[in-house]
């Protein structure tokens, strides 16, 4: 990933002290950082649809990780996920991959494992979010179109 200043990776753990150390070393590999102490902070301070990667702990109180994981599939919010446990499970973790989570790391996590992680799950998701990008500019394209240009429009790709 060439211009990671550009690319937000968005903390969501209740421990201040994890929030604050993994906000140093990802903003030190030249990522842009922020920080959440809960699920709920998250979904009411991101940008809507939010952008980047998501590194969520998978054990907090109110919704967990998981449960903000279901949120975003739902809204269709497709974030590259690394979930971090200090308590992880077999079942929580096959749950958070089958549910599209690129990654899964036990606590503590080497500074090298957790960079890898999460420039795996960017590059993973890189051409998933250029067609995401693609699409968005479309319809924002075809919203400026007037009614009669929206029906030549129409008729010209019925006609292929």
């Amino acid at each position: 990933m060439k211009d990671q200043r550009a690319v937000i990776v968005h903390i969501v753990d209740d421990d201040d002290s994890m929030r604050v150390a993994l906000a140093r070393l990802l903003s030190a590999a030249g990522y842009e950082a922020r920080t959440y102490a809960s699920a709920g902070d998250f979904l009411i301070a991101a940008d809507e649809p939010p952008s980047g990667c998501l590194l969520l702990d998978l054990h907090m109180p109110g919704p967990d990780g998981l449960a903000l994981q279901e949120v975003l599939r739902r809204r269709g919010h497709h974030l590259p996920t690394v979930f971090l446990s200090g308590r992880g499970d077999i079942a929580s973790s096959v749950r958070a991959l089958k549910a599209g989570a690129s990654d899964f790391l036990t606590k503590p996590v080497q500074a090298g494992v957790l960079l890898e992680a999460v420039r795996a799950a960017l590059e993973a998701d890189a051409p998933l979010r250029a067609e995401r990008e693609r699409r968005r500019l479309l319809l924002q394209r075809h919203s400026t179109l007037n009614e009669r240009e929206r029906v030549v429009l129409r008729e010209v790709v019925q006609a292929r």
